[in-house]
């Protein structure tokens, strides 16, 4: 489904919160949708904007409290005869709340200009003069913004609304100026447990200890790869980034993300108790997506119900993967 609209729709032109937006929505199974996409396929209600705020959370813990990776602070900071920095941020989320890292951004840094998009119109309308937001599709081989534009270029869980995920990087590139820092984040999808993933179970025959969960993220698997979306994009990041030829200072990470309360170390145990919410909220939004797919609505429940049970009453330590990586787009050849 399409909006007969242009490719960009500044939110400011929605000046009340209270405003009729319902052009922006559709309805699927019962839950709210976006809609600008079909492939993208969580949905864009109340529950998903707590579960972005939890995920905000756990990003915060990871980083120390900080929203960013990499050298943002050095390329925002002000500097005498240069024009006011820019900072784009793919995929922004946001929500009723106070945390949306569009706006903790443009807080940190009030003489960037901020512009943060999404495919829904779920972020606040009361946000500092320098950030506003954007609706716009992301899933196209072009992205309607200019070359070399911004200084920053933030892109945090999109990969599953993609579907040329290399092209999208070839976008960013295009749109960072030359010496721009590029930030990417993406979860993996494969399951952990016991520090093992699918993938060693599936090898080894061993149970997982997690039947219903393992089954569940192998079936969410399958309903992306039939949507076109390369499941193995997040550990292949660093990857896609080095084939794109455009940037150097290519640093990678890996962000170990505990579910539940099983951790003992504080910092662990805050990360592992907003990445059980945050899967709490998760598993029955993905309930849409089954059901498109063909799934049975007595199969779809049957299969979130067993992977709540293992998230509920765990029989071994479960986590998940977090792929980060950041690089500075090369200077021009003189």
């Amino acid at each position: 489904m399409r909006l007969n609209y242009p490719v960009i729709f500044p939110l400011n032109q929605l000046t009340y919160v209270g405003e009729d937006d319902s052009q922006f929505f559709r309805q699927i199974h019962g839950r709210r949708f976006n809609a600008l996409s079909s492939r993208y396929m969580l949905p864009a209600d109340e529950e998903e904007v707590r579960r972005s705020e939890l995920q905000h959370k756990t990003i915060q813990f990871l980083f120390d409290g900080k929203n960013y990776v990499g050298p943002m602070a050095d390329i925002l900071r002000p500097k005498e005869g240069q024009e006011r920095c820019r900072v784009l941020d793919l995929g922004t989320g946001g929500g009723f709340c106070i945390y949306d890292r569009a706006i903790d951004i443009a807080d940190e840094f009030p003489s960037a200009e901020v512009i943060g998009i999404d495919l829904a119109p779920v972020q606040p309308r009361e946000v500092p003069a320098n950030c506003t937001f954007e609706l716009c599709d992301l899933d196209q081989f072009y992205l309607p913004y200019p070359s070399e534009h911004f200084d920053v270029i933030h892109a945090r869980f999109m990969h599953t609304g993609i579907e040329n995920y290399p092209r999208f990087l070839h976008e960013i590139a295009r749109m960072l100026r030359p010496g721009g820092l590029v930030i990417l984040i993406e979860p993996d999808t494969e399951p952990i447990a016991d520090e093992k993933s699918a993938s060693h179970f599936k090898r080894s025959g061993q149970p997982s200890g997690m039947r219903g969960w393992f089954t569940l993220w192998e079936t969410y698997r399958r309903c992306l790869r039939d949507k076109g979306i390369d499941v193995n994009i997040p550990p292949e990041l660093s990857n896609l980034v080095a084939s794109t030829g455009a940037f150097d200072r290519i640093v990678s990470q890996e962000g170990n993300i505990p579910i539940g309360f099983w951790p003992k170390d504080p910092v662990a145990l805050s990360i592992g108790q907003l990445a059980w919410m945050n899967y709490d909220i998760m598993l029955p939004a993905m309930k849409p997506l089954f059901l498109s797919s063909g799934m049975r609505d007595w199969e779809a429940k049957k299969l979130i119900e067993e992977a709540h049970q293992d998230l509920y009453y765990p029989l071994v330590r479960a986590s998940t993967r977090l792929h980060i990586v950041h690089a500075i787009k090369k200077a021009k050849l003189p």
